[in-house]
């Protein structure tokens, strides 16, 4: 499977992908395997080459909130890799999934230096993307902020069909809360109006996004 643009893996040249095969081994990993526990302490990183997972943390009343989806060409737990801190999210996986599983991060790096600053910008571009989401979460309504999360997935996942563009959802409902910071209740208020506007069509973990550009609209 094709990296996802802008991924990791993808940023990478054949011999530096060669490399990271070579100090590495392949792992795989059924669908709701935790890949990852939050607090854990460990110095490996995934690099993710099939299948996608979800990336969330618990609040501590214990509501998961979902940080990110990821997909093929993903690099996973490199923060801590790199400064030996607790791990700061839980990984599972969505489906099944495969990748290369890399220890002593950091003495690949150092011998590595144009990927160590492709690691910085990739950091840096994570932290940007936080900041837009908690923009959203003081500026967008519930449905702003799931019609947002729609197109990132369409824009990601989608495939064109005659009746519009249609997603593959990963994530049920009670996922799909967790990512836009409300409850299972105002998200399915948000699907219901978006439906009502002949914007989206649903099903069991699918959208058909009909009208792509009203959808934008909404989103902002």
């Amino acid at each position: 499977m094709e990296p996802e643009p802008g991924e990791f893996l993808s940023l990478l040249t054949d011999e530096e992908v060669a490399d990271l095969r070579a100090a590495g081994r392949p792992r795989r990993w059924d669908r709701g395997t935790t890949v990852i526990n939050e607090g854990d302490t460990s110095d490996w990183v995934l690099v993710l080459m099939e299948g996608r997972v979800k990336c969330s943390s618990h609040t501590s009343a214990g509501t998961e909130v979902v940080l990110a989806v990821r997909g093929p060409g993903a690099l996973l737990g490199e923060m801590s890799a790199i400064d030996g801190s607790p791990r700061s999210a839980t990984v599972t996986a969505l489906e099944p999934i495969s990748g290369i599983v890399l220890r002593d991060f950091s003495s690949f790096l150092e011998s590595h230096g144009r990927i160590a600053v492709l690691l910085m910008q990739l950091v840096t571009a994570k932290l940007r993307d936080a900041d837009r989401k908690r923009i959203e979460y003081g500026a967008f309504d519930t449905t702003g902020r799931v019609a947002t999360r729609l197109l990132e997935l369409a824009d990601r996942y989608g495939e064109k069909t005659n009746s519009g563009v249609r997603v593959a959802l990963p994530l049920s409902q009670d996922e799909l809360a967790g990512w836009t910071g409300a409850s299972r209740e105002a998200v399915s208020k948000a699907l219901r109006t978006l439906r009502d506007r002949g914007l989206i069509e649903t099903g069991r973990r699918r959208v058909v996004i009909h009208d792509l550009e009203g959808l934008r609209r909404r989103a902002r």
